[in-house]
């Protein structure tokens, strides 16, 4: 069982990280960068499976989208989920691709009834075909295509249950959405699938002016910046309804040196212990050993 905090592994400090290999739970890696490449990294990777256990997480799936899976696609990405041993695999629920070109984006597809049966399906085939565990992510949005007939929370419980995949919760995006969109993020948490939650994600956003709204201003999610402490927060809440299930910080832009990724991932682990030690201690009143009297034999 993986628990703790990870790092997501970027080029950018590769070379550190297999001098110094510093305390983390798990390193997670985009199987996109790696498929159809040998020589330095892959001989990397290999090197860091030895110290620390791999979680892949794709970024072309293209889940929510209508193009069948490629079989040289699917072929190659899981014989890289076998090769580096990850107990799943995640990808966003999204669509990012249109006729056999990938857009480099990750859009949002419609909260809808119709979406929930095709989307599960495709998320059976992917398993089926992979031979790993799927994980779905929430993704950050910025528009709905058309009228939601369910709110996303729902939409999420409703595949998730229907392909029988695991959620992979990303805290940071939820709380954009919310703030974007103007709900409560703590009861989009009560309705959301969270027993299904086997890995999560954290990361920063940054504040932009709202270009169709005059005067409004819009979170977007940039993976840029610290964690900021409402995400933080947010996470130390859900923790305590998951456990103890592994999360990651996700640094893609301004990233910084090693030291102060792991200072971001100190951080983390202080909300992770706080919260896990509060779901583990005790209840006043209550009995906290295997004796359901609570009286010592």
């Amino acid at each position: 069982m993986i628990a703790g905090v990870g790092l997501g592994l970027r080029w950018e400090f590769l070379d550190e990280l297999l001098e110094e290999m510093p305390a983390l739970a798990f390193l997670e890696v985009s199987p996109e960068n790696y498929i159809g490449r040998g020589g330095f990294h892959r001989e990397r990777l290999a090197d860091l499976r030895q110290r620390y256990p791999i979680i892949t997480h794709g970024l072309t799936m293209s889940v929510g989208g209508f193009d069948p899976f490629g079989a040289e696609y699917m072929q190659s990405l899981g014989a890289f989920a076998r090769e580096v041993g990850t107990p799943w695999h995640s990808d966003h629920v999204c669509w990012s691709s249109l006729d056999g070109k990938l857009l480099h984006d990750l859009l949002p597809v419609a909260f809808t009834i119709s979406n929930v049966a095709r989307i599960a399906d495709r998320i059976k085939e992917a398993q089926d075909r992979l031979g790993v565990r799927m994980l779905v992510e929430n993704i950050s949005y910025y528009m709905h295509p058309g009228e939601p007939e369910m709110g996303e929370a729902e939409f999420l419980s409703e595949l998730c249950e229907r392909a029988d995949c695991g959620l992979m919760l990303d805290v940071n995006n939820a709380y954009v959405n919310s703030v974007n969109f103007g709900f409560d993020v703590d009861e989009w948490m009560a309705k959301a699938p969270l027993e299904r939650v086997a890995q999560m994600h954290v990361a920063g956003h940054a504040w932009f002016d709202d270009r169709d709204r005059a005067g409004q201003r819009l979170i977007v999610d940039t993976h840029g910046e610290d964690v900021t402490d409402p995400v933080l927060a947010l996470l130390g809440r859900v923790l305590k309804r998951t456990g103890p299930v592994p999360v990651l910080l996700e640094r893609d832009q301004n990233i910084p040196d090693l030291a102060g990724l792991m200072k971001e991932v100190g951080r983390i682990h202080a909300v992770y212990d706080a919260a896990i030690a509060e779901t583990e201690a005790p209840q006043v009143g209550k009995p906290s050993g295997p004796n359901s009297t609570g009286v010592t034999p």
